[in-house]
């Protein structure tokens, strides 16, 4: 990794000038430039690799909002106050309420703008829930994939007309005497670099999780762990944050998964947890309540024998599923097994059926009386699996960090003396997010949603700012 730097020059000179630089091209860097552009002012997208992908490629691409058109549709009822509830309650009162405040009511807004004006085709997944929320607000595109958002992204973009260069990694900030940034230094594979001035300047570079220093330093029960996330996240918009004296909060949350189809390493989606079925160990055995939620699952997997649970499901819940291109993929790979009966179905997972048979007698026993087990899961919700059964091996994943530097409410980079810095944005994971210092705290699509909310608000600004 190149050293993230800040610099400081009396007098900075550059070899192309921009008005508003937006570092990262993911979902937060694309939203933040149509935001821009919308506004009236052209930006420029700076990407490292060749063609953008980030981690929002790697997710489910769903993105959490209420009291949208699309829930309307259904007959969902929904507003921000609730969203904003559901946060804080699943984040243990621990995330910031202005910034649970700000992400709520500007994400169903950006959802409905980005179909009106960039023609993504949006729906509501309005089959199942997801842990924690109290409503049906999950909104995605056909594949629910999240290649397809950030590709979607990407062409909306370019049908824009927003510029973006890609292979170039940004590895310095330039900033005057005065403490405004003036502009940043992109090195090209060649070793090459271009010193590009800008009047203002969005981090939408995303979280740390892909520097194994620094998951050692916040997230050190982690530091093993298979990293689900894009490589690239290793920690530069926070680095420089550190130089600039910005406020950096909850360091230590982040998004983990115990859902990842092992060894094919395809994201499998907590549906097929949350319809009904549950995890169990190497022994055949439940270890934890399933129900709490996907992150929290990373590490109750993992201290499993080898690091390794089955998910056990039934075709009613695959066809459920079967929506999500991830989960199409792992079918195609074989990494779904089949069996017509559980004694079947724990001689295809290398599994020991009498264990096995127990434990799924015992989680349809608690089904019947509609009882919460011992784990604390609530069995009340949830249909009786019937055969054809289904599994899947899996493992427990980190997937990106929640903390970051903290922002105002027109996502400027906030300082530790009370200040900020009027021309410097952040989103996405390079901000702190709503999900507190605990993996716990992650709900359903908390990094979608301060990828897209306070991406729509920093772009927004940053071109109000150049306009000023």
């Amino acid at each position: 990794m190149t050293e993230a730097r800040i610099v400081t020059e009396a007098d900075p000179a550059f070899e192309t000038e921009v008005p508003v630089a937006i570092i990262g091209a993911g979902a937060a860097g694309l939203v933040a430039a149509l935001s821009c552009l919308d506004a009236g002012v052209e930006p420029l997208v700076i990407e490292r690799d060749p063609v953008p992908r980030g981690s929002t490629s790697l997710s489910a691409g769903l993105i959490p909002a209420p009291g949208t058109r699309f829930q309307r549709e259904r007959g969902i009822a929904d507003d921000p106050a609730q969203f904003a509830a559901d946060i804080q309650k699943k984040a243990h009162g621990q995330a910031d309420p202005g910034l649970v405040a700000l992400v709520a009511n500007n994400v169903a807004p950006a959802i409905e703008w980005l179909a009106d004006a960039h023609g993504l085709p949006f729906s509501v997944v309005h089959d199942f829930d997801y842990p924690g929320h109290s409503n049906r607000r999950m909104h995605g595109l056909p594949s629910r994939s999240g290649a397809e958002l950030v590709d979607r992204l990407r062409q909306a973009a370019e049908q824009a007309g927003v510029p973006l260069l890609t292979e170039a990694r940004v590895t310095t900030l330039v900033r005057d005497a005065a403490g405004m940034i003036r502009g940043l230094v992109a090195e090209r594979p060649d070793g090459t670099r271009e010193r590009i001035g800008a009047r203002a300047v969005v981090l939408a570079c995303c979280g740390y999780a892909g520097n194994k220093a620094l998951v050692r330093k916040y997230v050190p029960d982690l530091a093993d762990a298979l990293y689900f996330g894009h490589p690239g996240n290793e920690g530069e918009a926070l680095l420089w944050g550190e130089q600039l004296g910005a406020v950096l909060r909850d360091m230590t949350g982040h998004q983990g998964h115990g859902s990842v189809a092992h060894p094919q390493g395809i994201l499998v989606s907590w549906a097929v947890i949350m319809e009904g079925g549950f995890q169990v160990n190497l022994d055949g055995h439940r270890f934890w309540n399933e129900s709490s939620g996907y992150s929290e699952a990373g590490a109750a997997v993992l201290t499993q024998r080898e690091g390794l649970a089955w998910d056990i499901f039934d075709e009613r819940i695959a066809g459920i599923t079967r929506q999500f291109e991830d989960f199409r993929q792992a079918e195609a790979q074989g990494a779904i097994l089949a069996a017509d009966s559980i004694e079947e179905l724990a001689t295809k997972a290398k599994l020991p059926a009498d264990a096995l048979a127990a434990t799924f007698a015992e989680v349809e026993a608690h089904k019947a009386r509609g009882a919460r087990d011992a784990f604390g899961r609530d069995w009340s919700r949830g249909a009786p699996l019937a055969p054809p059964f289904r599994a899947v091996r899996v493992t427990g994943t980190l997937f990106h960090s929640q903390g970051g530097i903290v922002v105002d409410e027109r996502a400027r980079v906030r300082l530790a003396d009370g200040g900020v810095v009027p021309n410097l944005f952040a989103a996405g994971g390079a901000a702190c997010g709503v999900s507190g210092p605990e993996a716990s705290g992650y709900l359903s699509g908390n990094g979608l949603l301060s990828a897209v909310a306070l991406g729509r608000v920093a772009g927004r600004a940053a071109a109000d700012f150049v306009q000023g």
